[in-house]
């Protein structure tokens, strides 16, 4: 998997902004939308959005270097909702579906970003780079994670009302919450509100 973690700004319904790291490029690929009721969060239907999302990704790729060609678009939200079904049935314990396999595998045999060592230690990408070469790098990503050491650490949040995916790197692995400061917080919220209550109640 590529790891450098840095965290996706997101924003909840609420309007608050808080820093989501799924863990895994692949599940950052999840946050441009999805089949089904995730269709309302649909970034991906114009070349520009790929290229937005690969500059804001833990690939960090200037947004201007990345070329998606004609149906570029269509093949990313094809094998991002392939993604999302493997993923939400790695978290639930259940086998992978054989047709969103092959998606994900064809997606992976396109030629991935080049990677390049700079003089500071750190990693970029050779650019300019096409479109596919992003969705292969993703897809050869969902492959590292589903066939690794961390293939039974992909969760689904805790919360009731959140459905995001993340893969638990943590040494004791017992991450819970999409991000603390937002779920987590919630939940705490709830579980001290829960408890006065309780404590405020009149005895039998």
């Amino acid at each position: 998997m590529i790891e450098q973690a840095i965290g996706m700004v997101l924003r909840s319904p609420e309007g608050t902004s808080y820093v989501f790291d799924p863990g895994a490029l692949c599940l950052e690929f999840l946050l441009t939308g999805g089949p089904g009721e995730l269709a309302r969060y649909e970034t991906l239907d114009t070349p520009d959005g790929l290229a937005a999302w690969a500059a804001a990704s833990r690939l960090r790729l200037d947004a201007n270097g990345v070329r998606v060609e004609a149906g570029g678009p269509a093949r990313a939200r094809r094998t991002r909702d392939a993604l999302w079904r493997l993923a939400r049935a790695r978290a639930a314990g259940a086998p992978p579906d054989a047709a969103d396999l092959t998606v994900v595998n064809e997606a992976a045999a396109y030629a991935p970003l080049v990677p390049r060592a700079g003089l500071d230690g750190g990693r970029s990408w050779v650019l300019p780079a096409t479109g596919d070469q992003v969705v292969s790098t993703v897809a050869r990503d969902a492959v590292d994670l589903f066939t690794g050491r961390f293939a039974d650490r992909v969760r689904e949040c805790g919360a009731d009302d959140c459905r995001l995916l993340f893969v638990d790197v943590s040494r004791p692995g017992r991450r819970r919450w999409c991000a603390m400061e937002r779920c987590g917080n919630r939940h705490k919220v709830r579980a001290l509100r829960a408890r006065r209550e309780a404590g405020a109640a009149p005895g039998v």
